[in-house]
């Protein structure tokens, strides 16, 4: 399983890193990034708690 956010749509509001850390990451703009490798599994239930507490609804998880 791979994360991905949608710069676009990113509001920063840390979520996603508060919830999930391990995949996902504040960049220097202040927007939420997911790491480029496989979600570890032992935080695949994590990113995907991140994802569906998005207020935004931009993180996709494949």
């Amino acid at each position: 399983m791979r994360a991905s956010v949608d710069q676009e749509g990113c509001i920063g509001c840390g979520l996603c890193f508060s919830v999930c850390p391990a995949v996902f990451i504040m960049n220097e703009d202040g927007k939420a990034e997911a790491i480029e490798d496989d979600i570890p599994e032992e935080n695949e239930g994590e990113a995907e708690e991140a994802r569906d507490g998005c207020p935004v609804s931009v993180i996709d998880i494949e």
